[in-house]
Parts: C-alpha cells; structure tokens; sequence
C-alpha cells in the first residue's frame, strides 16, 4: 500500500453482536473483536447485542454509526430461518467491498474446508462508515477481525472517507 494513499483518520469501532442467545456475560466474539481492535490501537466506542431482527439491527446500526466509522457486526449471516444480518445490512451499502467476502471465504476455507461457501460474510460502506458482517463464531471473528479488517482499516477509511 502506497503511504500517500493514507489519510489522517482517527479510527473508531463499533461492534454489534446479532444473537437471541448471546448475553455481555458470554459473548466471546464481541469480547474477541473489542480486544483485538485495542490491541491495535483504536478505540472502541459502541457495543450492543441485539436480536435477529432486520429493524433492531438497522436501528442499532444506525445508534453505532453516530460514534464510530467502522461497524463490525457478528452473526446471522449464516443460512437458517432467524439469520437476518445480510438483510438488514446490504440494502443500505452504497458501496460493497466484494473482496472481504471473497478473502473470508478463502481464508476460512484454509481452516474449515468447504463449510466455508456457507459463509455470507460482506463489508461496504455507508455515509462514510465502514460496515464489515462476519459470522459469529469465536473462530471466525478472530479470522476476519485480525488477517483483515485490522490490517486495512486505515486504508479502507481513508479512500472511504474522502
């Protein structure tokens, strides 16, 4: 990556858990982000846990948008009846990073074999924030979360942000 392709960004997490199980007592992929994301050096500055429900993750997604510049969001993005995360996300993208999904994929594929076509995972943007939608397990938030998100975010929001 070319240096004069980064812009002075102050990066700012936001995490969403979408699960109907999942508490602030035991939601392992939520902590799992939020540490590696301080370990990083930036800041997280919204958490919630909201259920599989197109209108509570949209409305939550707008609640974390007003105080972070990169959502992540874990679960439902898998296949069953009640996973709504992709739904509820891809309608209001104006632009889509195709290639997360494509590098998840590929690099769960390495660790899963090829349950990972199940994986729905996608990123875009919106006014300005960057959303990722990751599966929820432990296992494949520390995937995407380490070998992609962190390592481009302040190359994604610079080009996003501009």
């Amino acid at each position: 990556m070319k240096k004069d392709h980064l812009q002075p960004v102050t990066v700012s997490i936001g995490i969403i858990t979408v699960s109907s199980t999942r508490t602030s007592e035991n939601d392992t992929s939520g902590l799992t982000i939020s540490e590696l994301s301080k370990g990083a050096g930036f800041s997280v500055t919204h958490y919630a846990i909201v259920s599989d429900n197109i209108a509570s993750i949209q409305t939550e997604l707008k609640r974390a948008k007003d105080c972070s510049n990169c959502i992540i969001i874990n679960g439902g993005t898998g296949l069953t009846h009640d996973d709504c995360t992709i739904e509820a996300v891809a309608p209001l993208l104006e632009k889509t990073i195709d290639g997360f999904g494509e590098l998840f994929r590929m690099l769960s594929y390495e660790e899963i074999g090829t349950s990972a076509l199940l994986s729905r995972a996608i990123a875009g943007t919106w006014q300005k924030t960057v959303i990722f939608c990751i599966p929820g397990s432990t296992p494949a938030v520390t995937l995407a979360t380490s070998k992609l998100i962190l390592p481009e975010i302040l190359h994604i929001l610079s080009h996003a942000t501009r």
